[in-house]
Order: structure tokens, then C-alpha cells, then sequence
């Protein structure tokens, strides 16, 4: 827990110390708090900050304090000594004070120093980072030290791992109920796009740090490249510049790139964890190839406005946002992230050279932002869309399956900040 701060006080300097963290309550309560366990106590008593709580200091508390601050987790000390009446029994300084000063963790021994401590963090931003360690297929540990290497020196970094038990939809939640100065998601586009519908209104400013095998919503925003692209994805959240785009919600899930109903959802089905740890971003090539010669026409009612249609199709996408690459969303050839419009592409194919030539025309024409002008693509723009299908098809969201048709889409513009480089 890299975002910790340890409060100890000698007898005579244990009332200081409460009273310095009622003051102070509203800022300690961004924090992680550790004590020694009668001053611990006397604090819970006194505010409603919650504490952990070591040995007393005759029981050694601050040597356990001081193995903390070895191992990384503390970024401050605060001990009020009593320099004149100091008691046999209680914790000596010098010990603490040497592993502080090994350490470069800042260590106050009066109140002075720590008014000064409490000035300089309220004039620094709490950031929680929800990190996915088995994202890309690469390595989790090496990334993560990185991204610490690289914010730590400039933000209070907080660090939480998504596991099988926990969300990183829970883990955002929590870091919003901490008061989060900003969240920070880092991982595939599940992993980004379920931290972001916890950020959704929140005006809380997400960060991305992309470590997927699509990153689409990364790419989308200007933030992913193949060259240094933690190191970039890093460098555009210190630079603070954000942007408010659009997001939506699909059968009242969070959506921030696109929706994909039969084809690409059978793709996104078939591309397994496995193949794309193996392969990468070309194991959604070889399961679209393989998807091509399986996937059937099915009739889709897609309602727009209140207006009903009906139409023969082979895949059908919703999109928010999504990059050129992201092809079966570029019905008009560009879907911009913050017009407050959902983009409805619907593709009819009838055979497999159809599809390659159509995929073809719609990449060409979304690297222009035009319309590829197909007979067989039929482009909609609404911000609310209905659709069902006859059979029953399979339901993609932002890179996740999440059941079958039916599906209602409702966008909510200019719901979500980001740290994204400016608009080119």
C-alpha cells in the first residue's frame, strides 16, 4: 500500500496528535492511517478516520512501523516526541528516524514539520490504479513496476490488483469512495471499460494505461502506440490534459467502445484467452477468417426514434467509439467519441469474398473518415437504439460477451473525463 501514513506520539504529545488529526480529518481520510496502538485508539475515538493499529510503542509498534517503511508502503511519518519528559518505556526516535532517512521518507517530530507535511500532500493528487496482472499475456510484475517508476515520483499511487474475487468495477467503486483524486485503469478494454462505468458522472478523471491485445478505446483516444506505449500512456496522464467524451449503456451496462451483435461476437467467442496470448491482436484475424464460413443471416427489428425496421444481416454494431481498426463500426467512416450520437452499422454479406472485399472498403474508407458507400452497409445515428434478432444472437461489449439479443443502447453524452491527447 504505497499511500500510507504512520502517526506515533509520546505520552505528553498523544493530545497534540489528536487534535492535529481532527484538523486535519477531511485530508488523512485520503489516506491509509497506521498507529501505534494506544494513540491509534485514542484517534478512532476522537474522529472518524479509520486506523490500522500496531503494538503499543513499549511493544515495539514503531519497529513494526519501521519494517513498513522498508518495504515501500509508507509515504510519511509523523511522530510527536517529547524532547524534555520522553519515559524509558516509550519508542525511541533513532531508529525510525534512520530507516526514514535511508528511505527518503519524510519524518516529522514536531508540530511544525508536520503542518508542513499536511500542506505539502493536500497540494497532491490521490491516485488509485486498478491494474489487471494477467492483461496481454505479457509481464504483469514488469509492467506494474514500470508504471510505479514512472507516476510514483508525481502522484500519492495506490495500487490495486483485479482477481478472480474482485472487479475492477469493485475496485473502482472503492477508490471513489476514498475520494480518488483520479483512477487510473490499466489493462485490456474489459478491464478499462469496467473501471470507466464506475467513473461514469462521477467528473472523477480516468486515466488509461492500455496492456491489452486490442486496446480499441486507447487507440480510439490518441493514447496507444507500439512504441513505448506504457511509457506514453504514462506521460499523458502527468501531462493533466482531459478530455469529456460520451459513453453509453447497453441492457444497463457500462459501454465505452461498441456493442457487436452475431459475426463479431462469435468472433470475440472464439478468440480465447490462450490464442491470444499466443498470437496477440492476430487471433481475432484468424477467428474472423475461420467465423466467415459459419456465420448466418438472421433478421434484426432495430428500433431508432420509435421508428421500427427490419433488416437481413450477418453483423450489426453499436458504437461509441471506436478506431479505424475496430472496421464493422466504420458505416459512415468515422465515429467520433464525443457528439453525443451512437453509430448503428448493420452488414449484410453472402459469401466469404464479399466479406474480405467489404472489410477492405470499410478500413480504406476509415482511414479517410469517409463513407464507404456499400449496398450491403446501412449506416444509423441515434442516441437511443432497440434491436432484437430472429434467432437469438450473441451480444459482444467492449470485448466481452454478455448474452443475447435482445439489446437496448442509450448513449449519455459527455459523461466521462479522460487524460487523452489533444484532438489532432
Amino acid at each position: 500500500m504505497a499511500r500510507t501514513i504512520a502517526l506515533i506520539a509520546h505520552d505528553q504529545k498523544k493530545d497534540d496528535l489528536v487534535d492535529f488529526a481532527l484538523r486535519h480529518q477531511p485530508l488523512l481520510s485520503r489516506y491509509h492511517l497506521i498507529a501505534t496502538g494506544t494513540t491509534g485508539k485514542r484517534i478512532e475515538e476522537a474522529t472518524s478516520l479509520e486506523i490500522e493499529r500496531v503494538a503499543s510503542g513499549r511493544l515495539g509498534g514503531d519497529a513494526q512501523i519501521a519494517a513498513r517503511v522498508v518495504t515501500g508502503e509508507m509515504i510519511a511519518v509523523i511522530f510527536l516526541i517529547d524532547s524534555i519528559n520522553a519515559q524509558p518505556h516509550e519508542p525511541d526516535i533513532q531508529s525510525l528516524l534512520r530507516i526514514c532517512n535511508l528511505h527518503l521518507v519524510p519524518l516529522a517530530t514536531n508540530l511544525g514539520t508536520a503542518e508542513a507535511i499536511a500542506t505539502s500532500f493536500a497540494q497532491s493528487l490521490v491516485a488509485h490504479l486498478i491494474f489487471n496482472p494477467v492483461s496481454g499475456g505479457g509481464n504483469g510484475q514488469q509492467d506494474l513496476d514500470f508504471i510505479k517508476q514512472m507516476l510514483e515520483p508525481h502522484l500519492h499511487l495506490e495500487v490495486h490488483l483485479t482477481s478472480p474475487d474482485i472487479s475492477p468495477q469493485e475496485l473502482a467503486q472503492q477508490a471513489i469512495s476514498q475520494d480518488a483524486d483520479l483512477i487510473i485503469a490499466s489493462g485490456g478494454d474489459g478491464t478499462v471499460s469496467a473501471v470507466a462505468g464506475a467513473v461514469i458522472d462521477t467528473q472523477i478523471p480516468l486515466g488509461i494505461i492500455p496492456r491489452g491485445t486490442a486496446n480499441a478505446f486507447g487507440m480510439a483516444l490518441g493514447i496507444t502506440q507500439q512504441i513505448s506505449q506504457l511509457r506514453r500512456a504514462c506521460e499523458i496522464i502527468l501531462a493533466g490534459k482531459t478530455r469529456v467524451v460520451d459513453a453509453a449503456r447497453c441492457n444497463n451496462l457500462p459501454l465505452i467502445l461498441l456493442a457487436g451483435i452475431g459475426y463479431e461476437a462469435e468472433t470475440i467467442e472464439k478468440a480465447d484467452r490462450e490464442t491470444k496470448n499466443r498470437w496477440g491482436s492476430l487471433a481475432y484475424i484468424m477467428a474472423g477468417w475461420e467465423q466467415l464460413d459459419e456465420q448466418k443471416l438472421f433478421e434484426a427489428e432495430i428500433e431508432v426514434e420509435g421508428e421500427m425496421r427490419t433488416f437481413q444481416a450477418g453483423a450489426i454494431t453499436i458504437a461509441n467509439a471506436a478506431p479505424p481498426t475496430s472496421v464493422l463500426a466504420q458505416g459512415i467512416g468515422e465515429v467520433l467519441a464525443d457528439d453525443g450520437l451512437l453509430d448503428i452499422t448493420i452488414a449484410t454479406v453472402e459469401n466469404k469474398l464479399q466479406a474480405v472485399t467489404t472489410i477492405l472498403s470499410m478500413l480504406g474508407a476509415a482511414l479517410i473518415k469517409t463513407s464507404a458507400e456499400l449496398d450491403n452497409i446501412v449506416h444509423l445515428r441515434a442516441k437511443k437504439v432497440k434491436i432484437s434478432a430472429s434467432p437469438s444472437q450473441k451480444v459482444v461489449l467492449d470485448g466481452e460477451i454478455i448474452g443475447n439479443t435482445p439489446v437496448e443502447v442509450e448513449c449519455m453524452p459527455q459523461s466521462l473525463t479522460v487524460f487523452a491527447p489533444p484532438i489532432e
